[in-house]
């Protein structure tokens, strides 16, 4: 994930690599974090941070990641 990539800061290039994508997909989704307010660049640099909006996304997703693989039995809801 992009986000995940950035949390330490990071290029364009390192999230590239790290988010395994090309180059345009890059550019469409950093246009995308950045227009919802996920993601900036540091002022008067080419390094890239999650905001705090995108740094509480980024926690709540790995909130959920890990209730999800921790939970041991899978109940189907019937309506």
């Amino acid at each position: 994930m992009m986000l995940e990539s950035a949390r330490a800061g990071a290029t364009k290039t390192r999230m590239m690599y790290k988010a395994s994508l090309s180059h345009g997909q890059l550019i469409r989704y950093m246009k995308y974090l950045q227009q919802n307010d996920l993601l900036a660049s540091e002022k008067g640099t080419q390094i890239y941070r999650p905001t705090e909006k995108g740094l509480r996304l980024l926690n709540g997703l790995n909130d959920l990641s890990k209730m999800v693989h921790n939970s041991k039995n899978y109940h189907i809801l019937e309506p």
